[in-house]
């Protein structure tokens, strides 16, 4: 049973001077090492949600919550299935498009890229794609035929200039296999965009739908219907029950499945990495044990005292359960301080080491944003905190419990 005199002798152990110094250094040392391991995990799982957060919000930013469309084929009669769509609970917009492959051309420099052709009006209803374009350039897409828009990294890997004149070869008119001649159709730059993922900055255009109709022989059809929803997370649900719901073979794709190769293996790299990090923990944690069994040798005359005196095999257990438990919370609550700390700074420490040594850690080509991120959850918080806490009560029950079988009679023999 918990009693008063359990924690005030377990803290006086702690706060009073022992003549084995080594024992001390071993239990700082312990708490250094556990503040050690929560600090990387803080830091490691706030980072691994800053980039899941971070390129879900820039795959939202460029397309819609869900996509309909016909597999293998075009949608015809879009307009119809547009206003049937649209009528739908939680939907709050929808936006045709067409999606198409080509090469871009301009002084020898020739790069495949995907093209999108936009309803301007509608596509600024589902996604955040035209915010990161001057409104003037947006204008200029439909005011004009054959402008073009180029991500930015696109832009610089063709050496084009805004208001210079590219080359557009696109797969012949009529022609499945792509046996006829290519056409070429020059087209203007009337600007550039950046959303910050490389992937849309180094291989995306923009189009007017009515350029890319015309240019790719779509026949007043349509690749396929964006569509938004009131919240993103109702996305994956909705967009299957509305698919069902609709003739024509129509079938849907939802935010979550644009990269989901990508997003599944950052959760088991999560995963990972919190069991092998972990182990920072439970090293820490075995110099808990060690400077524990230190303390029990050089108070084992104290334990027998108090044995004589009437305290109970419990209670001597008890004691030392605290004073192990007091060192790992007091490393658990620094490392959760230094981590949180830490994570939040982790952008800034990046981009300084960048700069010192000229070089680049966080490719975009790789990891599809040039910068890191963090995103601190209490939940990652509390779970790494349970973790440490049960460790820490793991590695000092066997050293308490040896206290507890100390013999009275053994320890004061020769007293």
């Amino acid at each position: 049973m918990f009693h008063p005199i359990t924690a005030f002798i377990a803290l006086r152990y702690l706060s009073t001077r022992r003549k084995n110094r080594f024992a001390n250094l071993v239990s700082l040392v312990s708490i250094l090492g556990i503040g050690l391991g929560v600090t990387v995990l803080i830091i490691v799982s706030s980072v691994m949600n800053g980039f899941e957060k971070e390129v879900g919000r820039h795959i939202l930013g460029m397309t819609s919550h869900a996509i309909m469309f016909r597999q293998g084929s075009t949608v015809g009669n879009w307009r119809k299935l547009l206003t049937q769509i649209e009528s739908e609970p939680d939907v709050t917009a929808v936006a045709p498009f067409i999606r198409a492959g080509a090469m871009l051309s301009h002084k020898g420099n020739v790069h495949g890229v995907s093209i999108e052709g936009i309803d301007t009006e509608a596509e600024h209803a589902v996604s955040s794609l035209l915010d990161q374009i001057e409104p003037a350039e947006v204008a200029l897409l439909t005011r004009q035929p054959n402008n073009i828009l180029l991500g930015q990294s696109l832009a610089e890997n063709l050496e084009v200039a805004t208001g210079e004149t590219i080359t557009l070869i696109a797969p012949p008119q009529n022609s499945k296999d792509w046996v006829g001649m290519p056409r070429y159709i020059p087209l203007t730059v009337i600007g550039t965009f950046s959303v910050g993922m490389h992937e849309f900055d180094a291989g995306f255009a923009l189009l007017s739908i009515q350029d890319a109709t015309r240019i790719f022989d779509f026949n007043d059809t349509v690749s396929g219907i964006r569509v938004r929803f009131f919240d993103s997370r109702i996305a994956p649900k909705r967009a299957m029950a509305i698919s069902n719901s609709l003739d024509n073979g129509i079938v849907s794709i939802n935010w979550t499945q644009y990269h989901r190769n990508f997003f599944h293996a950052l959760k088991s790299q999560k995963r990972i990495m919190f069991i092998i990090l972990s182990l920072i923990v439970a090293i820490a944690a075995f110099n808990i044990a060690a400077s524990m069994f230190m303390i029990v040798r050089e108070k084992d005359r104290d334990i027998a005292v108090l044995r004589t005196l009437g305290l109970s095999r419990h209670a001597v257990m008890l004691i030392f359960l605290i004073h192990g438990i007091v060192i790992g919370v007091a490393g658990t609550v620094f490392g959760i301080i230094v981590g949180a700390w830490g994570a939040n700074q982790a952008d800034r420490v990046v981009a300084a080491v960048e700069r010192w040594f000229e070089i680049s850690l966080i490719k975009p080509d790789v990891y599809y944003i040039n910068y890191l991120p963090a995103d601190v959850r209490l939940t990652d918080i509390v779970l790494i905190a349970s973790v440490t806490f049960i460790i820490c009560v793991i590695a000092t029950i066997y050293p308490a419990w040896q206290a507890a079988c100390t013999a009275p009679a053994a320890a004061l023999r020769y007293e």
